[in-house]
């Protein structure tokens, strides 16, 4: 591969973009991640993140060079990891001397990637370490790094513990609590992210799972994402007793995974199956058909409930509930 003229990264740099589904002229809608991440954050984008996203947003390296086993330095280019994480990148812009609006993560999720309006790429941890100027040679020092492994894996490195226990502890249930669903599911639903109300755009997740998956969204998906796309219970440490099942409604979670989806569209019958999500811990997806019935599965594949609210309370039954 020679490379594409003018473009100020290796051959290298670029089969591996292409190997996770970069291609020339790539562009997806950002609305989605900005209107998430505004909701939990002072977080404002800027030109320069809006132009990375756009071209790299979504795509998701697990070690590179791609052939490896290597799985822990995986690079993921999806911003909502940041989410209500806004003072960290305060802190993070102080340290840089500029704007910082995050567009990943490395590490498995140990640190975070910020894009500062000049277009330099840095990685905040405990500390804010510039990667390199400008999309092209920033990404080129970024699969640099991770192809040495030593020098950009951490392994000690703490991943961010989840603020949704902080919010669990803090959040109080709205007027309307208890009409809808219990009022303890109204409490660990706006601990995810939900309120009542919740509009987003689905742009975002409707054109990358359409461009990668084949994936058309159909209304009923597309008003359940609405409200309540980006919502999610975190998994706890065993040290510390789960009250509920995880789950996450990020249909981004089936990005590489349509010949599952479609299986289990399959098994039900039913071929307007779409991404939701995933629960316990990755091994169940969720997915909705047109008439809004929820699925679960993975081998095989059930009714988890006929309408979506019914499946939400689902979700957020407390463990040992029936």
């Amino acid at each position: 591969m020679t490379g594409i003229p003018g473009r100020g990264w290796s051959p290298r740099t670029e089969g591996l973009l292409r190997r996770v589904g970069w291609c020339p002229g790539r562009s997806v809608p950002t609305a989605t991640w900005e209107a998430v991440l505004s909701e939990r954050g002072s977080f404002v984008a800027h030109d320069a993140a809006r132009r990375f996203l756009s071209e790299y947003g979504g795509l998701v390296t697990y070690g590179w060079p791609a052939d490896t086993t290597v799985t822990s330095s995986a690079v993921r280019f999806d911003p909502l990891a940041a989410a209500w994480q806004d003072e960290r990148f305060v802190w993070a812009s102080r340290e840089a001397g500029a704007s910082l609006y995050p567009v990943g993560t490395a590490d498995e999720g140990a640190s975070f990637l910020g894009i500062t309006e000049d277009e330099s790429l840095c990685l905040v941890r405990d500390r804010v370490e510039p990667v390199g100027s400008g999309f092209d040679q920033a990404l080129d020092r970024l699969v640099a790094l991770q192809s040495a492994h030593s020098a950009l894996w951490k392994p000690d490195a703490p991943v961010v513990s989840s603020p949704f226990w902080r919010r669990l502890d803090m959040v109080e249930t709205g007027a309307d609590a208890g009409r809808r669903w219990p009022e303890e599911t109204d409490r660990v639903l706006r601990a995810g992210g939900w309120y009542p109300g919740r509009s987003i755009p689905t742009e975002t997740w409707e054109s990358l799972l359409l461009q990668t998956g084949e994936f058309e969204m159909h209304d009923a998906a597309r008003r359940f994402l609405a409200e309540f796309g980006a919502v999610s219970m975190p998994y706890r440490d065993v040290s510390a007793p789960m009250r509920w099942a995880e789950f996450q409604l990020d249909p981004l979670l089936a990005l590489f995974d349509a010949e599952i989806i479609d299986d289990l569209a399959e098994q039900a019958g039913d071929d307007s199956l779409y991404p939701l999500g995933m629960r316990d811990r990755g091994n169940q997806y969720l997915a909705m058909a047109a008439d809004g019935t929820v699925y679960a599965g993975m081998d095989s594949v059930w009714v988890l409930a006929p309408t979506p609210d019914e499946a939400v309370r689902k979700l957020v039954r407390p463990l040992g509930d029936h």
